[in-house]
């Protein structure tokens, strides 16, 4: 029987994905950066300042918990008062295994991990990202040994 596949990095998987990382500004009102995550069909954005310095994130979330449930506006609240700084988000290397991060994702209840080489903001990937990882990597696991057992394997 051929080896079992190692489980992919954080690395593999980005360069799956499109390069396309979307970000916004910190003084940005919350509305535009839902406007833009509605428009990409996406869930978070990386709040960038002028310098292209990651600086937080922003979420669905943080405008669900922050925003709404505060009884503030999306249209005169700042992304920077209600992102997530970058010294209190989780992240990740481009080395660390998708099982790893899923026990990060889970454990801790966020739904996108930043990726960090060092200090250099290299993309983000996103629970689903995981899941689809983990899942076709659990269905070549299953094709390998449906053709041991069925003796394609000699």
């Amino acid at each position: 029987m051929t080896s079992v596949t190692a489980m992919r990095t954080v690395g593999e998987l980005l360069k799956s994905k499109k390069p396309d990382i979307q970000s916004i500004g910190p003084k940005a009102s919350v509305f535009d950066a839902l406007v833009r995550m509605g428009e990409k069909e996406i869930g978070a954005l990386m709040v960038m300042d002028e310098k292209d310095e990651v600086v937080g994130i922003i979420s669905e979330r943080d405008y669900a918990r922050k925003v709404s449930l505060k009884g503030r506006t999306s249209r005169n609240a700042p992304v920077e008062e209600v992102m997530t700084p970058v010294a209190e988000m989780y992240r990740v290397r481009p080395e660390t295994t998708v099982e790893e991060c899923m026990v990060l994702i889970t454990g801790k209840k966020i739904r996108h991990l930043p990726v960090f080489d060092g200090n250099k903001f290299i993309g983000i990937i996103s629970i689903g990202d995981v899941v689809k990882s983990i899942i076709a990597e659990q269905e070549s696991l299953i094709e390998q040994l449906s053709n041991y057992i069925g003796g394609k394997y000699v």
